[in-house]
């Protein structure tokens, strides 16, 4: 039993001093702290840093070929205020229009002065077709949107061959017979410009129902209501394009490519024949003169037209596929 106590004695000591010497080994190595991986930090974009949208102060004399908005009436100022929001905010389809106003304004301008016009009504061409040969749901086409019946009635060629409607100074000098036609009857370039979108019988109609002679009297449908407010807002944007924070450099500007004239009174078999001649392609010539409706041209009645032709090294023209 002696024995056993002091076995087991002997054990125990072994036990402690081995504690001991690991415990003195330990206090010579030195313990690397455990790195913390740190999550990586998410930055919300501020795009307000960037970008500022605002609401946009409406000048205080706002006219329409002189005639006087009247700012005092706040459903006048809801309606001036959309337009001028919508106009000024829709970013790229104002910068194309200071674009193209660059190129077609100078041939617009004269031929409104020429006729008694006032000069804002280049801005109703802007309004009805952003200044491009377009063509409406119901027929009305080119710069000025003018159907078929009007375009024959004021003297322009309108069929299958030739469509004098997409012949900007000619459709131009129609614009200005009809406005002032109407402005005879309506006393108002304001109604004028009402009418040339919805059409005299209709404004009459609206005149003679709700017993005013006033365009901001007037209750209309949306697209004529908004009319002439989106000129007013087109006219002020194009016109004070910087304050209204659109840059534009004169290089960023469309420009008309310098051209002459061709006269012929007989028929063309084949335009894309007659543009190799003057050294373009069809494409080009059609751009120049897009009344030029078919690849030919019958002429049976010999009348004599005028051809715009390009001067020369403006387009690249390839080869001709013969």
């Amino acid at each position: 039993m002696k024995h056993l106590k002091n076995i087991l004695a002997f054990i125990g000591l072994i036990a402690v001093v081995s504690t001991l010497i690991f415990a003195v080994q330990s206090d010579g190595v030195e313990e690397k702290p455990v790195e913390k991986v740190s999550e990586p930090q998410v930055t919300d974009k501020n795009v307000a840093d960037t970008y500022q949208i605002s609401a946009i102060e409406i000048p205080k004399d706002l006219n329409f070929a002189g005639e006087t908005v009247p700012q005092e009436d706040p459903e006048i100022m809801e309606r001036v205020d959309r337009e001028f929001l919508v106009n000024t905010y829709w970013q790229s389809n104002a910068l194309l229009l200071m674009k193209r106003a660059n190129k077609y304004f100078p041939i617009i301008e004269p031929i409104l002065k020429k006729n008694g016009i006032p000069d804002d009504f280049k801005y109703l061409a802007v309004a009805e077709s952003g200044l491009e040969n377009v063509v409406s749901p119901a027929g009305a086409t080119g710069f000025w949107q003018i159907m078929k019946g009007t375009g024959r009635e004021y003297g322009l060629e309108v069929n299958d061959n030739v469509d004098e409607r997409y012949h900007v100074e000619k459709a131009t000098q129609v614009a200005c017979d009809y406005l002032n036609k109407w402005k005879d009857r309506f006393g108002s370039w304001t109604l004028t410009a009402a009418a040339y979108n919805a059409g005299p019988a209709g404004i009459q109609k609206y005149m003679g129902i709700q017993q005013v002679d006033d365009y901001y009297d007037l209750l209309l449908g949306q697209e004529t209501g908004r009319y002439v407010f989106r000129i007013l807002a087109i006219k002020e944007i194009i016109s004070n394009r910087d304050k209204y924070g659109f840059q534009l450099e004169e290089d960023d500007m469309y420009e008309k490519v310098p051209t002459f004239t061709v006269e012929i009174d007989t028929a063309v078999t084949n335009w894309a024949d007659f543009a190799e001649l003057y050294e373009i392609n069809y494409k080009v010539l059609k751009r120049h003169n897009p009344w030029l409706r078919e690849p030919h041209l019958n002429n049976s009645s010999r009348k004599k037209y005028t051809i715009e032709i390009p001067n020369k090294g403006y387009y690249r023209v390839g080869s001709t596929g013969k």
